[in-house]
């Protein structure tokens, strides 16, 4: 006997991912651009702790993919890097979920330090080390912007009944 679970919300899933896209690769002035959220991470990260068996790391490389394309960045240098940090979130969603979101702020950072050493090894390889400290400021914005993110996302999910 086969149980079938009708989901629900799969476009607001969707369409979460491609506003995170947009934000990513809209244009901001000078220090703004610096220090703009790892938006397409932190949404992976969210869907990844709320809806494990909804979105992985498929996903998230193919999500990773796209952001190559988009951003000019080495083919598969954001797509390994967001799969090694959905993979982490999913082993580890349900003891993320019972924290409150200020907690999951530090778990936010840690994660999005993976995935800046992931681009910080592979740019490292390909002989395009950064130049200025800038380059962990996302980590830095991200953390700080997860506990509004989180009940923000929460919110449209409990919206829209997407589970």
């Amino acid at each position: 006997m086969t149980l079938l679970v009708k989901h629900n919300g799969g476009w607001v899933i969707l369409l979460s991912f491609i506003i995170a896209l947009l934000l990513t690769t809209i244009p901001l002035p000078g220090l703004l651009a610096d220090w703009r959220p790892a938006w397409v991470a932190m949404m992976l990260i969210y869907w990844c702790i709320i809806l494990p068996e909804r979105v992985g790391v498929g996903i998230a490389w193919l999500l990773g993919l796209i952001l190559d394309v988009h951003t000019g960045a080495l083919l598969g240098q954001n797509a390994l890097g967001l799969a090694v940090v959905a993979y982490l979130t999913l082993r580890l969603h349900k003891q993320i979920r019972v924290f409150p979101p200020l907690q999951q702020s530090v778990l936010i950072c840690a994660y999005l330090l993976v995935l800046q050493f992931f681009t910080l090894w592979i740019r490292g390889i390909i002989g395009v080390p950064p130049q200025h400290w800038s380059f962990w400021a996302p980590v830095v914005s991200s953390m700080l912007l997860w506990p509004v993110f989180f009940y923000i996302m929460r919110g449209i999910r409990r919206k829209y009944n997407v589970f």
